[in-house]
């Protein structure tokens, strides 16, 4: 038997129509794109703020959410993180990745330039906590299935901003530790995605690659 809970619980309202409410999630997401094109026209803070709000409520485990999100729009710091990033991506082109990879990338276009990290007009870094936040004494606690729980967060975040009407792309330079160093955030914070987010840019162009249908990648049992 499970120990009475700690905390207060309450009444828990479902959607009214399940099925319509699913199709016009869909609608709206197939629609969605990673954007390699960006436009450097304002996005408010504002806005970003609902998408990363939106993204705090995922589920985690233990409800410690091992998330932080920094959203960046100094011209400097993106500057920075641009080089820092385009370094690591030639050393990935030219010496880690395999020919195998590279051919799978080959159709896409990808190259280790990334000059959307600074015409973007915001860069939102996910970082996962190992460790929850210290308290008042300094102890910090456990985190649970933080990367399960980060992703998650973030793949709403990515929902979010494409149902916000902009566009942004997942962006995993490897190593990423350099995100740590640029925005100084504390070792118990580890970089887990860095995502430039805004408006398309004029004449932004995506590669025509469709999805594997839905019977491919669902059973029914």
């Amino acid at each position: 038997m499970c120990p009475s809970p700690q905390v207060p619980f309450v009444p828990f309202t479902p959607a009214l129509s399940p099925e319509s409410a699913a199709r016009a999630f869909y609608e709206t997401v197939r629609h969605r794109r990673s954007v390699r094109f960006f436009s450097d026209a304002p996005v408010s803070e504002g806005t970003i703020r609902l998408c990363i709000a939106a993204a705090g409520s995922a589920p985690s485990g233990a409800n410690k959410q091992p998330w932080r999100f920094v959203a960046v729009r100094d011209p400097a710091l993106k500057r920075a993180i641009r080089l820092a990033a385009e370094a690591e991506e030639r050393e990935f082109y030219e010496r880690r990745a395999t020919p195998e990879w590279l051919a799978d990338l080959a159709p896409l276009g990808t190259d280790p330039d990334k000059p959307f990290l600074e015409i973007a007009p915001w860069l939102i870094v996910v970082f996962k906590l190992v460790k929850t936040d210290p308290d008042e004494t300094g102890k910090q606690g456990k985190t649970y299935y933080a990367d399960e729980s980060v992703g998650i967060a973030a793949g709403l975040l990515i929902a979010a901003i494409h149902h916000a009407g902009l566009v942004t792309l997942t962006h995993t330079p490897s190593p990423m530790s350099f995100l740590s160093t640029v925005l100084g955030r504390p070792a118990h914070e580890r970089p887990f995605l860095l995502l430039p987010v805004g408006h398309p840019g004029e004449g932004a162009t995506v590669p025509d690659i469709h999805r594997k249908s839905l019977e491919e990648i669902m059973l029914v049992r």
